[in-house]
């Protein structure tokens, strides 16, 4: 999958604007998007994608058989909504921080068959990735699965709050021709999620 270089400049300028939301200087490549999304099929049901950037996950979910107006492209950063917009039109985009999807009801809960995160979790405070999954975990069905990737050497979710949250984590395998190399995991729920911990 190749995709033009004013991607590559755009995505530049936009982690150079800010660093700790974008996560890496260029899109994902082919081998990270084919390992990302290999768990989604035709008939995974709707799909949210958190952070989707230039949408080269976007475009390796609708190359699976996932229909553009089953997804929900869930974008912060600007210049992003404005291109996801234009090549993704039957898609729906929202200009919203990741955090929110819980909170702001423009999401109907228990809806998605499967998350896609290219969000930077290892950027994040523990707050904000919690805030996340519980957000994620209450839009999915109750068998769909969450899946994140990681440019660390583990999961990104700490063990503590996969076990907090009721969830576990599986390590899908690992893009090495990505630049930087990068690893998938599919996160699911383990059992019933107690409420949030005070403090964490």
């Amino acid at each position: 999958m190749t995709f033009p270089g004013a991607d590559c400049v755009r995505f530049l300028r936009q982690w150079l604007a800010s660093p700790r939301t974008v996560g890496a200087l260029a899109p994902s490549g082919g081998a990270l998007s084919a390992l990302i999304t290999s768990g989604v099929a035709a008939d995974s049901g709707p799909v949210l994608e958190l952070g989707p950037g230039t949408g080269v996950f976007t475009r390796a979910l609708i190359d699976r058989g996932v229909r553009e107006e089953d997804l929900t492209l869930i974008e912060y950063g600007p210049a992003f909504v404005a291109m996801l917009e234009a090549r993704f039109p039957r898609a729906r985009v929202l200009q919203l921080d990741a955090a929110r999807i819980g909170r702001d009801r423009l999401l109907a809960p228990a809806t998605y068959g499967a998350v896609i995160s290219g969000l930077p979790l290892l950027n994040f405070p523990l707050r904000k990735t919690m805030a996340i999954l519980e957000g994620a975990f209450g839009l999915l069905k109750p068998n769909g699965a969450y899946y994140q990737f990681t440019y660390g050497l583990g999961c990104p979710v700490p063990l503590r709050l996969l076990d907090h949250l009721g969830l576990k984590a599986r390590r899908v395998g690992g893009a090495l021709s990505n630049l930087p190399p990068a690893s998938v995991y599919r996160i699911s729920s383990r059992h019933r999620r107690t409420a949030l911990l005070p403090g964490a």
